[in-house]
């Protein structure tokens, strides 16, 4: 199902990245961890992942997410088929288009559709996935495990409840952008 939910803005960019706010993004949102099969008895539920080989080493520790979000590429490198996270026996996949350094109204669609449904799925990203960790700890129930690539360092566990929320929410209203189409797109009610 290309474009999330195949409505016409779907390639609108409704965030983006400024460069002040890049160092925001710099250090990890949680405890950084090197073994996924450490990671394995500490996830909540329902387990969401963003990037490639954070799903890969998941879902080879047994953990196959909830919602998975990947775009076939880790440091700016297209992965050999080998490497590529294995997204066989998910209920749904997504596909959408993001650029770099910015949120598309697709993403942010297929973000809440996917922590929304029953069943597991899959959003395969044409551009760049990065920034979704940020719209994802955003609007992900409590409970829920955020597990993310910190690029030379390993994963990023970010448990999500209210304080999690609250500073995502925070630094996407610090992004570009028109922050009333991206609380509508994931279905979050203004303050």
């Amino acid at each position: 199902m290309a474009g999330g939910e195949g409505e016409s803005d779907d390639l609108d960019v409704l965030l983006t990245l400024p460069d002040e706010l890049r160092g925001a993004f710099k250090d990890p949102l949680g405890p950084i961890h090197t073994d996924a099969n450490q990671l394995h008895p500490d996830l909540g539920d329902p387990v969401i992942t963003v990037g490639d080989v954070v799903t890969r080493h998941l879902t080879r520790a047994g953990v196959r997410p909830d919602l998975a979000i990947v775009d076939w590429v880790t440091e700016r490198e297209t992965l050999p088929e080998s490497e590529k996270p294995d997204i066989t026996g998910y209920g749904e996949r997504i596909d959408v288009e993001n650029p770099a350094a910015g949120l598309s109204a697709s993403l942010l669609r297929a973000l809440g559709s996917g922590i929304e449904r029953g069943e597991k799925t899959v959003i395969v990203v044409d551009g760049e996935e990065d920034l979704a960790t940020v719209p994802v700890l955003a609007v992900a129930p409590d409970g829920a495990s955020v597990v993310y690539g910190q690029p030379g360092e390993g994963m990023v566990h970010v448990p999500v409840d209210d304080e999690a929320r609250t500073r995502t929410r925070e630094l996407l209203s610090k992004m570009d952008g028109d922050g009333e189409r991206v609380r509508d797109a994931l279905g979050i009610e203004a303050d």
